[in-house]
């Protein structure tokens, strides 16, 4: 009877929790989506605005006003010379992670300079080697210092020039209407604050929406440490 009973209540249990909703686990990091599992596009900004450092601020704010959050990833020998460009883009809603001190190739330094280059970035938990260049020592002393790398899924190669003259705007947003779907959704597009991606970034922004896929959602202002996974909704 004892028996009956008890597999009487475990069917019962099991048709109970087969009607209750999945409890979703969340994706593992993936140091290319960096965190991002939301379904929609991150943009991101490396390095610096030479010679107009706070075009970096008017793009943060152009972002804004279209309710868009973005990553920048500054390079601290000169984001330390403007201090307030940080506070104001934290201030705008966009999160600002670790490019390192002065943008080496990580993979060819010892640990020692590996180390200092990280230490001495802009203060976060995110980290965007240089050129995407990392390994597993460089991961490793990353891990060590608190930080999660990241990288991307759709490098628009704004960095190329042709002729002298960086990408254009047309040819940044073709390559990024031409990436998969699948690069795009919880995926993070790489570009670079000295070249025209910015000028181009309306443009793409409009092309995936057209898409159905739309950009990390700003909900204002946001601290040091950038969560995972990413608040993009």
């Amino acid at each position: 009877m004892e028996r009956r009973h008890a597999l009487v209540m475990a069917i019962a249990f099991g048709l109970v929790a087969a009607l209750l909703p999945a409890i979703p686990a969340h994706a593992a990091y993936s140091n290319s989506r960096c965190g991002n599992s939301s379904g929609r596009a991150l943009l991101t900004f490396d390095d610096w605005a030479y010679g107009d450092p706070y075009r970096t601020t008017r793009v943060g704010a152009y972002l804004k006003s279209r309710k868009v959050r973005a990553v920048f990833f500054v390079l601290n020998n000169e984001a330390r010379k403007y201090p307030g460009i940080i506070t104001e883009l934290r201030r705008q809603g966009h999160w600002v992670a670790n490019h390192t001190w002065s943008h080496p190739n990580l993979t060819t330094l010892p640990d020692v300079n590996v180390r200092w280059q990280i230490q001495y970035g802009v203060k976060s938990n995110v980290l965007r080697p240089p050129y995407g260049a990392y390994n597993t020592r460089v991961q490793n002393i990353a891990t060590s210092m608190g930080y999660r790398i990241c990288t991307w899924t759709v490098d628009t190669r704004d960095w190329e020039k042709f002729g002298g003259r960086y990408r254009s705007v047309t040819s940044i947003r073709s390559r990024v209407a031409a990436a998969p779907a699948s690069s795009l959704r919880s995926g993070v597009i790489l570009g670079h604050l000295h070249t025209n991606y910015p000028d181009a970034v309306g443009a793409v922004l409009d092309d995936l929406i057209r898409r159905g896929i739309y950009p990390c959602l700003n909900r204002g202002p946001v601290a040091v440490n950038v969560p995972n996974p990413l608040t993009c909704t």
